[in-house]
């Protein structure tokens, strides 16, 4: 299957918010959808930062970027109420 194109990702995305908006989004296919277009990014945002760590020597604020994009990856994946197994809860 192949990538959507710009086009077609900003129609869809604007199509997921229409059925939110007008709540009738009964199979959650536009929550879904929005939902993983925003966890997508930060995924996105964690490669780029692991790359630049890697290349760059392994720097130790490279590797705190890494480590922030990680959370924030982590964070948006939780369900609503779930607690950071990390934390010790």
């Amino acid at each position: 299957m192949g990538k959507p194109t710009t086009d077609q990702l900003e129609q869809a995305l604007a199509q997921a918010a229409w059925l939110r908006e007008h709540d009738m989004d009964e199979h959650f296919l536009g929550k879904s959808l929005l939902n993983h277009n925003y966890r997508l990014h930060l995924l996105e945002d964690v490669l780029h930062k692991a790359k630049q760590y890697l290349h760059s020597g392994s720097s130790a604020q490279g590797h705190r970027e890494l480590l922030r994009a990680i959370e924030k990856a982590e964070i948006a994946s939780r369900d609503i109420g779930e607690e950071d197994e990390s934390l010790g809860h």
